[in-house]
Protein backbone atom coordinates (compact mmCIF):
# COMPACT_ATOMS: atom_id res chain seq x y z
CA UNK A 1 0.00 0.00 0.00
CA UNK A 2 1.46 3.72 -0.92
CA UNK A 3 2.02 6.27 1.86
CA UNK A 4 -0.45 8.10 2.04
CA UNK A 5 1.88 11.53 2.34
CA UNK A 6 2.53 10.48 -0.91
CA UNK A 7 -0.20 10.55 -2.73
CA UNK A 8 -0.57 12.82 -5.78
CA UNK A 9 -3.39 15.46 -4.94
CA UNK A 10 -5.27 16.95 -8.51
CA UNK A 11 -4.35 20.61 -8.88
CA UNK A 12 -1.73 20.63 -6.53
CA UNK A 13 1.77 20.78 -7.05
CA UNK A 14 5.28 21.22 -4.71
CA UNK A 15 6.46 23.78 -7.63
CA UNK A 16 6.88 27.42 -6.27
CA UNK A 17 4.60 29.96 -7.99
CA UNK A 18 5.67 33.48 -8.30
CA UNK A 19 3.99 36.27 -5.52
CA UNK A 20 1.14 37.74 -6.63
CA UNK A 21 0.97 41.57 -6.02
CA UNK A 22 -1.29 44.16 -5.92
CA UNK A 23 -0.76 46.43 -9.27
CA UNK A 24 -0.91 49.76 -8.23
CA UNK A 25 -4.11 51.94 -10.02
CA UNK A 26 -3.05 54.40 -13.03
CA UNK A 27 -3.23 57.82 -12.56
CA UNK A 28 -6.18 59.43 -14.40
CA UNK A 29 -6.26 62.47 -16.02
CA UNK A 30 -9.98 63.87 -15.02
CA UNK A 31 -12.44 66.48 -16.87
CA UNK A 32 -13.75 69.26 -14.51
CA UNK A 33 -16.90 71.18 -14.80
CA UNK A 34 -17.69 74.41 -12.84
CA UNK A 35 -21.30 76.01 -13.59
CA UNK A 36 -22.51 79.23 -12.39
CA UNK A 37 -23.87 78.72 -9.21
CA UNK A 38 -27.98 79.46 -9.79
CA UNK A 39 -28.84 80.08 -6.56
CA UNK A 40 -29.42 83.85 -6.23
CA UNK A 41 -27.82 84.09 -2.29
CA UNK A 42 -24.51 82.25 -3.18
CA UNK A 43 -21.40 83.85 -4.37
CA UNK A 44 -18.58 81.19 -3.35
CA UNK A 45 -16.94 79.19 -6.12
CA UNK A 46 -16.42 75.80 -5.77
CA UNK A 47 -12.81 76.41 -7.12
CA UNK A 48 -10.26 79.34 -7.02
CA UNK A 49 -8.23 79.97 -10.03
CA UNK A 50 -5.20 79.11 -7.57
CA UNK A 51 -6.70 75.51 -7.14
CA UNK A 52 -7.85 75.56 -11.08
CA UNK A 53 -3.99 76.08 -11.94
CA UNK A 54 -2.89 73.67 -9.48
CA UNK A 55 -4.89 71.24 -11.11
CA UNK A 56 -4.17 71.73 -14.67
CA UNK A 57 -0.43 71.57 -14.34
CA UNK A 58 -1.41 68.19 -12.75
CA UNK A 59 -2.41 67.06 -16.33
CA UNK A 60 -6.12 68.07 -15.65
CA UNK A 61 -8.90 69.58 -17.67
CA UNK A 62 -11.20 72.30 -16.07
CA UNK A 63 -14.12 74.13 -17.98
CA UNK A 64 -15.75 76.49 -16.48
CA UNK A 65 -18.54 78.97 -17.04
CA UNK A 66 -18.42 82.65 -17.73
CA UNK A 67 -18.55 85.03 -14.56
CA UNK A 68 -18.46 81.59 -11.76
CA UNK A 69 -16.22 83.36 -10.39
CA UNK A 70 -18.00 87.08 -10.40
CA UNK A 71 -19.96 86.63 -6.64
CA UNK A 72 -15.92 86.16 -5.32
CA UNK A 73 -14.63 88.67 -7.33
CA UNK A 74 -12.85 86.37 -9.77
CA UNK A 75 -13.14 87.30 -13.25
CA UNK A 76 -12.84 85.24 -16.44
CA UNK A 77 -9.89 86.40 -17.38
CA UNK A 78 -8.52 84.94 -13.83
CA UNK A 79 -9.40 81.28 -14.43
CA UNK A 80 -8.10 81.44 -18.62
CA UNK A 81 -4.88 82.81 -17.12
CA UNK A 82 -4.67 79.84 -14.94
CA UNK A 83 -5.16 76.93 -17.48
CA UNK A 84 -9.53 76.80 -17.55
CA UNK A 85 -11.42 77.30 -20.31
CA UNK A 86 -14.18 79.34 -20.21
CA UNK A 87 -17.51 78.71 -21.81
CA UNK A 88 -20.48 80.67 -22.47
CA UNK A 89 -23.07 77.85 -22.62
CA UNK A 90 -24.14 76.36 -19.27
CA UNK A 91 -24.38 72.69 -21.68
CA UNK A 92 -21.13 72.88 -22.77
CA UNK A 93 -20.19 72.94 -18.77
CA UNK A 94 -21.95 69.57 -17.66
CA UNK A 95 -19.80 67.39 -21.15
CA UNK A 96 -17.10 67.11 -18.26
CA UNK A 97 -17.06 63.92 -16.40
CA UNK A 98 -16.66 65.41 -12.78
CA UNK A 99 -19.03 68.12 -11.82
CA UNK A 100 -17.96 69.89 -8.79
CA UNK A 101 -20.79 72.50 -7.31
CA UNK A 102 -20.91 74.51 -3.67
CA UNK A 103 -24.78 74.31 -3.84
CA UNK A 104 -26.41 71.62 -4.89
CA UNK A 105 -27.96 71.24 -8.62
CA UNK A 106 -31.33 72.36 -8.96
CA UNK A 107 -33.84 70.05 -10.32
CA UNK A 108 -33.38 72.39 -14.19
CA UNK A 109 -29.58 71.83 -14.10
CA UNK A 110 -29.80 68.15 -13.54
CA UNK A 111 -31.32 68.01 -17.18
CA UNK A 112 -27.58 68.76 -18.35
CA UNK A 113 -26.01 66.07 -16.53
CA UNK A 114 -25.20 62.86 -18.95
CA UNK A 115 -25.10 59.50 -17.73
CA UNK A 116 -22.61 57.96 -15.47
CA UNK A 117 -20.98 61.40 -14.07
CA UNK A 118 -19.40 61.90 -10.85
CA UNK A 119 -20.86 64.96 -8.94
CA UNK A 120 -19.21 66.48 -5.89
CA UNK A 121 -21.34 69.36 -4.58
CA UNK A 122 -23.33 70.15 -0.77
CA UNK A 123 -26.22 67.28 -0.22
CA UNK A 124 -28.51 69.91 2.41
CA UNK A 125 -30.66 66.79 2.96
CA UNK A 126 -33.56 68.54 4.27
CA UNK A 127 -34.44 70.91 1.47
CA UNK A 128 -34.37 67.95 -0.96
CA UNK A 129 -37.15 66.72 -2.82
CA UNK A 130 -37.55 63.26 -4.06
CA UNK A 131 -37.82 64.20 -7.22
CA UNK A 132 -34.33 65.58 -6.92
CA UNK A 133 -32.95 62.25 -6.08
CA UNK A 134 -35.32 60.21 -8.72
CA UNK A 135 -33.46 62.52 -11.68
CA UNK A 136 -30.30 61.64 -10.58
CA UNK A 137 -30.94 58.03 -10.17
CA UNK A 138 -32.49 58.26 -13.52
CA UNK A 139 -29.01 59.69 -15.16
CA UNK A 140 -27.01 56.85 -13.14
CA UNK A 141 -25.02 59.73 -11.22
CA UNK A 142 -22.72 58.73 -8.74
CA UNK A 143 -22.78 61.66 -6.16
CA UNK A 144 -20.23 62.86 -3.21
CA UNK A 145 -21.55 65.43 -0.57
CA UNK A 146 -18.92 67.72 0.55
CA UNK A 147 -19.92 68.25 3.76
CA UNK A 148 -20.49 64.47 4.61
CA UNK A 149 -16.73 63.91 3.59
CA UNK A 150 -14.05 63.18 6.60
CA UNK A 151 -10.43 63.65 6.73
CA UNK A 152 -7.82 61.40 8.47
CA UNK A 153 -8.97 62.70 11.97
CA UNK A 154 -12.42 62.23 11.55
CA UNK A 155 -13.50 65.60 10.98
CA UNK A 156 -15.80 67.12 8.40
CA UNK A 157 -13.13 69.78 7.10
CA UNK A 158 -15.54 71.82 5.16
CA UNK A 159 -18.53 72.08 7.62
CA UNK A 160 -15.89 72.62 10.11
CA UNK A 161 -14.47 75.62 7.95
CA UNK A 162 -17.10 77.08 7.51
CA UNK A 163 -18.58 77.25 11.05
CA UNK A 164 -15.10 78.98 11.82
CA UNK A 165 -16.21 82.08 9.28
CA UNK A 166 -19.91 81.90 10.22
CA UNK A 167 -18.69 82.39 14.23
CA UNK A 168 -16.46 84.66 13.51
CA UNK A 169 -18.38 86.53 10.46
CA UNK A 170 -22.03 86.66 12.92
CA UNK A 171 -19.39 89.16 15.73
CA UNK A 172 -18.85 91.16 12.66
CA UNK A 173 -21.79 91.56 11.63
CA UNK A 174 -23.28 92.36 15.18
CA UNK A 175 -20.73 94.86 15.16
CA UNK A 176 -22.07 96.35 12.16
CA UNK A 177 -25.61 96.46 13.66
CA UNK A 178 -24.35 98.49 16.96
CA UNK A 179 -22.81 100.75 14.85
CA UNK A 180 -25.47 104.28 14.56
CA UNK A 181 -24.24 103.82 11.20
CA UNK A 182 -26.83 100.71 10.68
CA UNK A 183 -29.52 102.47 13.14
CA UNK A 184 -28.11 100.89 16.19
CA UNK A 185 -27.42 102.34 19.70
CA UNK A 186 -24.06 103.70 18.81
CA UNK A 187 -22.20 101.16 20.78
CA UNK A 188 -18.88 99.92 19.81
CA UNK A 189 -18.65 96.02 20.01
CA UNK A 190 -15.93 95.43 22.48
CA UNK A 191 -15.08 97.84 25.16
CA UNK A 192 -12.25 100.74 26.05
CA UNK A 193 -10.80 102.32 28.84
CA UNK A 194 -13.26 104.11 31.00
CA UNK A 195 -15.96 102.69 29.41
CA UNK A 196 -18.14 99.54 29.91
CA UNK A 197 -17.55 96.57 27.59
CA UNK A 198 -20.68 95.19 25.44
CA UNK A 199 -22.40 91.70 25.96
CA UNK A 200 -22.33 88.84 23.99
CA UNK A 201 -24.22 85.70 24.64
CA UNK A 202 -23.85 82.92 22.97
CA UNK A 203 -26.35 79.77 22.78
CA UNK A 204 -24.19 77.04 21.41
CA UNK A 205 -20.60 75.80 22.24
CA UNK A 206 -19.80 74.16 18.87
CA UNK A 207 -17.56 75.09 16.21
CA UNK A 208 -19.86 78.23 15.30
CA UNK A 209 -19.88 78.99 18.83
CA UNK A 210 -16.26 78.68 19.99
CA UNK A 211 -14.85 81.56 17.06
CA UNK A 212 -17.95 84.03 17.80
CA UNK A 213 -16.68 84.25 21.74
CA UNK A 214 -12.91 83.96 20.21
CA UNK A 215 -13.77 87.20 17.96
CA UNK A 216 -15.96 88.65 20.92
CA UNK A 217 -13.15 88.63 23.18
CA UNK A 218 -10.26 89.93 21.00
CA UNK A 219 -12.43 92.79 20.69
CA UNK A 220 -12.98 93.51 24.32
CA UNK A 221 -16.49 92.62 24.56
CA UNK A 222 -17.97 90.53 27.72
CA UNK A 223 -18.49 87.15 26.46
CA UNK A 224 -21.42 84.46 28.35
CA UNK A 225 -21.56 81.07 26.61
CA UNK A 226 -25.16 79.08 27.15
CA UNK A 227 -25.03 75.01 25.70
CA UNK A 228 -27.18 71.73 26.67
CA UNK A 229 -23.58 70.01 26.80
CA UNK A 230 -21.04 70.47 29.81
CA UNK A 231 -18.32 68.66 27.55
CA UNK A 232 -18.56 71.07 24.71
CA UNK A 233 -19.07 74.10 27.58
CA UNK A 234 -15.78 71.91 28.97
CA UNK A 235 -14.13 72.18 25.45
CA UNK A 236 -14.81 75.82 24.89
CA UNK A 237 -12.73 77.00 28.14
CA UNK A 238 -9.62 74.61 27.23
CA UNK A 239 -10.06 76.23 23.46
CA UNK A 240 -10.00 80.06 24.53
CA UNK A 241 -7.22 79.17 27.10
CA UNK A 242 -8.83 81.92 29.64
CA UNK A 243 -12.03 82.37 31.55
CA UNK A 244 -15.17 82.93 30.23
CA UNK A 245 -18.81 82.61 31.62
CA UNK A 246 -20.25 79.20 30.82
CA UNK A 247 -23.44 78.11 31.69
CA UNK A 248 -26.08 74.94 30.97
CA UNK A 249 -29.31 75.95 29.27
CA UNK A 250 -31.55 76.73 31.81
CA UNK A 251 -34.56 78.78 30.98
CA UNK A 252 -34.29 81.17 33.99
CA UNK A 253 -30.85 82.20 33.86
CA UNK A 254 -30.96 82.32 29.92
CA UNK A 255 -33.69 84.65 30.35
CA UNK A 256 -32.02 86.86 33.18
CA UNK A 257 -28.65 86.89 30.94
CA UNK A 258 -30.51 88.18 27.18
CA UNK A 259 -32.15 91.36 29.55
CA UNK A 260 -28.58 92.47 29.95
CA UNK A 261 -27.22 91.26 26.90
CA UNK A 262 -26.42 93.65 23.33
CA UNK A 263 -25.71 90.77 21.03
CA UNK A 264 -27.45 87.48 21.03
CA UNK A 265 -25.80 84.49 18.81
CA UNK A 266 -27.53 81.48 17.70
CA UNK A 267 -25.37 78.88 16.99
CA UNK A 268 -27.15 75.79 18.47
CA UNK A 269 -26.56 72.40 16.61
CA UNK A 270 -29.89 71.35 14.89
CA UNK A 271 -31.30 67.93 16.65
CA UNK A 272 -33.70 65.58 14.43
CA UNK A 273 -33.10 67.79 11.88
CA UNK A 274 -34.28 71.40 13.76
CA UNK A 275 -32.74 73.72 15.58
CA UNK A 276 -34.28 73.34 19.00
CA UNK A 277 -35.45 77.11 19.39
CA UNK A 278 -34.50 77.87 23.54
CA UNK A 279 -35.55 82.07 23.14
CA UNK A 280 -39.13 82.66 23.72
CA UNK A 281 -40.65 85.75 22.04
CA UNK A 282 -41.12 86.54 25.58
CA UNK A 283 -37.41 86.21 26.83
CA UNK A 284 -37.40 88.54 22.74
CA UNK A 285 -39.56 90.96 24.36
CA UNK A 286 -37.59 91.75 27.34
CA UNK A 287 -33.96 92.09 25.89
CA UNK A 288 -32.60 95.94 25.83
CA UNK A 289 -33.98 98.27 22.93
CA UNK A 290 -31.54 98.12 20.18
CA UNK A 291 -29.70 95.00 20.54
CA UNK A 292 -28.82 92.77 17.89
CA UNK A 293 -30.03 88.75 17.26
CA UNK A 294 -27.81 87.35 15.03
CA UNK A 295 -29.89 83.92 14.53
CA UNK A 296 -26.61 81.71 12.57
CA UNK A 297 -28.81 78.66 13.12
CA UNK A 298 -31.59 79.75 11.08
CA UNK A 299 -30.62 77.33 8.46
CA UNK A 300 -31.66 74.90 10.54
CA UNK A 301 -35.06 76.64 12.13
CA UNK A 302 -33.20 78.81 14.18
CA UNK A 303 -32.83 79.47 17.85
CA UNK A 304 -34.79 82.24 18.92
CA UNK A 305 -38.82 82.24 18.21
CA UNK A 306 -38.93 85.65 16.42
CA UNK A 307 -36.39 84.43 13.99
CA UNK A 308 -37.49 84.58 10.01
CA UNK A 309 -35.37 84.17 7.03
CA UNK A 310 -33.82 86.94 5.68
CA UNK A 311 -31.69 87.57 2.45
CA UNK A 312 -28.39 89.53 1.57
CA UNK A 313 -30.54 92.23 0.07
CA UNK A 314 -32.64 92.60 3.01
CA UNK A 315 -30.90 90.79 6.17
CA UNK A 316 -32.47 92.45 9.08
CA UNK A 317 -36.04 93.35 10.69
CA UNK A 318 -36.68 95.06 13.79
CA UNK A 319 -38.96 93.73 16.13
CA UNK A 320 -39.91 94.06 19.98
CA UNK A 321 -37.00 97.10 19.26
CA UNK A 322 -34.57 94.08 18.69
CA UNK A 323 -32.66 93.65 15.73
CA UNK A 324 -32.25 90.46 14.05
CA UNK A 325 -29.96 89.12 11.43
CA UNK A 326 -31.55 86.06 10.17
CA UNK A 327 -29.54 85.38 6.70
CA UNK A 328 -28.67 81.46 6.15
CA UNK A 329 -25.26 80.57 4.73
CA UNK A 330 -23.45 83.81 6.41
CA UNK A 331 -20.14 81.99 4.98
CA UNK A 332 -21.34 83.58 1.23
CA UNK A 333 -21.21 86.87 2.87
CA UNK A 334 -17.07 86.49 2.79
CA UNK A 335 -17.29 84.40 -0.49
CA UNK A 336 -13.70 85.03 -1.42
CA UNK A 337 -12.74 83.77 1.91
CA UNK A 338 -14.84 80.57 2.46
CA UNK A 339 -14.08 79.87 -1.71
CA UNK A 340 -10.92 79.51 -0.76
CA UNK A 341 -11.42 77.33 1.86
CA UNK A 342 -13.64 75.19 -0.21
CA UNK A 343 -10.91 74.70 -2.43
CA UNK A 344 -8.71 73.54 0.30
CA UNK A 345 -10.34 70.56 0.61
CA UNK A 346 -11.98 70.05 -3.13
CA UNK A 347 -8.62 70.04 -4.83
CA UNK A 348 -6.81 67.77 -3.09
CA UNK A 349 -9.51 65.55 -2.97
CA UNK A 350 -9.54 65.66 -6.70
CA UNK A 351 -6.22 65.46 -6.97
CA UNK A 352 -6.59 62.32 -4.53
CA UNK A 353 -9.35 60.61 -7.09
CA UNK A 354 -6.96 61.04 -9.94
CA UNK A 355 -4.13 59.25 -8.46
CA UNK A 356 -5.93 56.30 -6.88
CA UNK A 357 -7.02 56.02 -11.16
CA UNK A 358 -10.66 57.58 -10.62
CA UNK A 359 -13.37 57.45 -8.55
CA UNK A 360 -14.17 54.11 -8.20
CA UNK A 361 -10.80 52.99 -7.05
CA UNK A 362 -10.58 56.08 -4.80
CA UNK A 363 -13.66 54.72 -2.90
CA UNK A 364 -12.15 51.53 -2.80
CA UNK A 365 -9.19 52.68 -1.09
CA UNK A 366 -10.39 55.96 1.07
CA UNK A 367 -13.81 55.24 3.76
CA UNK A 368 -13.62 58.48 4.63
CA UNK A 369 -14.54 59.43 0.95
CA UNK A 370 -17.26 56.94 1.00
CA UNK A 371 -18.48 59.08 4.15
CA UNK A 372 -19.74 61.55 1.63
CA UNK A 373 -21.18 58.91 -1.15
CA UNK A 374 -24.77 59.02 -1.47
CA UNK A 375 -25.37 58.20 -4.59
CA UNK A 376 -23.15 55.05 -6.64
CA UNK A 377 -24.50 54.78 -10.34
CA UNK A 378 -28.00 55.99 -9.87
CA UNK A 379 -28.13 53.56 -6.06
CA UNK A 380 -28.94 54.97 -3.17
CA UNK A 381 -26.10 54.51 -1.22
CA UNK A 382 -27.32 56.52 1.82
CA UNK A 383 -29.57 55.17 4.52
CA UNK A 384 -31.08 58.21 5.63
CA UNK A 385 -32.48 58.94 1.97
CA UNK A 386 -33.78 56.00 1.09
CA UNK A 387 -35.73 55.83 4.09
CA UNK A 388 -36.18 59.54 4.35
CA UNK A 389 -38.24 59.79 0.76
CA UNK A 390 -38.70 56.03 0.33
CA UNK A 391 -36.45 55.17 -1.98
CA UNK A 392 -34.41 51.78 -2.54
CA UNK A 393 -31.12 52.03 -1.36
CA UNK A 394 -28.05 49.67 -1.06
CA UNK A 395 -24.48 49.27 0.74
CA UNK A 396 -21.90 51.23 -0.61
CA UNK A 397 -19.17 48.55 0.17
CA UNK A 398 -21.41 45.67 -1.67
CA UNK A 399 -22.03 47.97 -4.49
CA UNK A 400 -18.12 48.97 -5.02
CA UNK A 401 -17.01 45.61 -4.52
CA UNK A 402 -13.75 45.12 -2.12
Amino acid sequence: MSNPSQMWVPGFSMIPKEEMLEIPSKAQSLFIGIPKESWLQEKRVALTPEAVRLLVNNGHRIRIETEAGQGARYSDMDFSEAGAEIVYDTKEVYEADVIVKVEPPSLSEIDFFKPKQLLISALQLKTRKREYFKKLMDKKITALAYEHIKDEDGIVPIVRSMSEIAGTTSILIASEYLSNMREGKGYLLGGISGVPPTEVLIIGAGTVGIFAAKTALALGAMVKVFDKSIMRLRRLQETLNQPVYTSILQPNILSKALKRADVAIGALRPEKGRTPTVVTEDMVEKMKPGSVIVDVSIDNGGVFETSEITTHDNPVFIKHGVIHYCVPNIASRVSRTASFSLSNVLAPLLLDISEKGGYLSALKANPNLRSGLYLFNGIVTNKAIGEWYNLPYSDAELLIGF
